[in-house]
């Protein structure tokens, strides 16, 4: 019958959620697949295209339970959109589903951006390249702080007080800009501070959601993927630690293979993976710091253009980590940054989606977030000043003014505003014969 094989029925999903019909894999790699290949925009755009595809035109999970599962994500660390698109794959495949469709999501965009690593990381590129890195490196500030204003409005609704939230957002603004590696300590002891103020209000009696009735509900037998003889469908027997080894396996293979410059990447990349709370431009200046400053293996002209290519790409803002291992192993060293970095999101999916329900109705949980949250978002604020320090000709800043005109009054679109900051420098390159004219 369909489940008793841990890899064979569709997941469980929440307590209380009816179950997902089995979708073949071959449909999930092409459903995700598809998204990996068209969801330029960055998170908004893929929560919109999964809502699309899982809820309204194919009914395979209904409104309420991915509204839930895209609080959960946010309240988790890792990209968002990432664990939103494995939860989706989880639910309808159960593991196999989730490891098919989280590849196919970012695995478009991951050759895509290897493909351009290659020009415009290369020692000698053409001028042409160059001006257009250029041209979108100065834009990318402009991005940042686009990304930062976006979530802005959502996290002041929920503020826990005014005067901590403002705190918060003025203690991850001033890491970002001056001590990136140490960043997401800051982000971490925000989160602690609001968690030690809220326990210290006293006790509140628990409010948990009641259990929503869902149609179709049906008991599942024990031993079966999500039945009372498994944790998190995961199976009685290996099925965490196989997780868990999953997570650990880039890592260990690393440790064991190449160690040195490897190594290094790996550890960048985990660090990228599992602490990006509130999106990809909250680990930038951490990322920065770790790749121009203390290794040395790109400049920071080539590091504009890497947060740029992650724009620009289909698929997650987090793959910038690719170009970053590019740039200091080449092919190897973007793939295993990949890997390291995404492993993280499929552990948290795997290990926990079941229990998405408990998680975000933790008032613990949401404490936390509502301190690291403003604090993050301050982070991408304060990342836009490390990356315009990296603007090195003088008819980059024009570009950026025109991309905060472009983004802010008429609200257009990232990846237009960063194509047509590269257009202006390619314009620029080939009219001076130069990038610093």
């Amino acid at each position: 019958m369909a489940g008793t094989e841990g890899d064979a029925g569709p997941g469980p999903g929440p307590a209380g959620a009816a179950p997902a019909p089995a979708v073949p894999l071959r449909t999930v790699l092409r459903e995700w697949g598809r998204i990996g290949v068209i969801g330029f925009g960055g998170p908004p755009a893929h929560i919109r295209l999964l809502r699309q595809l899982c809820v309204e035109r194919r009914g395979w999970l209904d409104a309420t339970e991915f509204e839930d599962a895209i609080a959960v994500c946010n309240l988790m660390p890792g990209p968002a959109s990432t664990q939103l698109a494995i939860f989706c794959a989880w639910r309808l495949r159960g593991r196999a589903g989730a490891l098919v469709g989280g590849a196919g999501f970012f695995m478009p965009g991951l050759v895509v951006i290897l493909a351009l690593s290659v020009l415009f990381v290369s020692a000698s590129p053409p001028l042409a390249v160059l001006g257009a890195g250029a041209g979108a490196g100065g834009a990318v500030p402009a991005v940042a702080l686009a990304a930062g204003a976006s979530l802005a409005t959502p996290s002041w609704r929920n503020r826990p007080a005014t005067a901590r939230w403002f705190c918060y957002l003025a203690a991850g603004l001033a890491a970002a800009a001056t001590i990136g590696p140490w960043l997401v300590a800051v982000l971490l002891a925000c989160g602690a501070v609001e968690l030690a103020v809220q326990r210290r209000r006293g006790p509140h009696p628990p409010t948990p959601d009641p259990p929503r009735e869902r149609p179709h509900e049906q008991e599942r037998e024990p031993g079966t993927e999500g039945g009372p003889g498994t944790e998190g469908g995961l199976g009685t027997e290996g099925g965490p630690g196989m997780l868990r080894g999953l997570a650990a396996a880039p890592l260990a293979l690393t440790w064991a293979v190449g160690g040195g410059v490897l190594a290094s990447i790996a550890w960048v990349a985990i660090k990228v993976g599992g602490l990006s709370f509130g999106g990809g431009f909250v680990i930038i200046p951490l990322m920065q710091a770790d790749a121009v400053s203390r290794y040395h293996w790109m400049t920071g002209p080539q590091f504009l253009n890497a947060v740029a290519l992650g724009q620009v790409t289909p698929g997650p803002v987090v793959q910038t980590v690719a170009v970053v291992g590019y740039a200091a192993a080449g092919i190897a060293g973007g793939l295993l940054a990949s890997a390291v970095a995404f492993a993280p999101s499929f552990a948290l999916v795997l290990l926990g989606a079941r229990h998405f329900d408990r998680i975000r109705g933790d008032r613990r949980a949401r404490a936390f977030l509502q301190g690291a949250g403003p604090a993050a978002i301050g982070a991408i604020f304060g990342s836009a000043i490390t990356l315009a320090r990296e603007i090195s000709h003088p008819w980059q800043y024009l570009v950026l003014a025109g991309a905060l005109v472009l983004l802010f009054p008429l609200r257009r679109g990232v990846v237009l505003t960063l194509l047509s900051a590269a257009a202006v420098g390619v314009t620029v390159a080939l009219a001076t014969g130069t990038v610093a004219p």
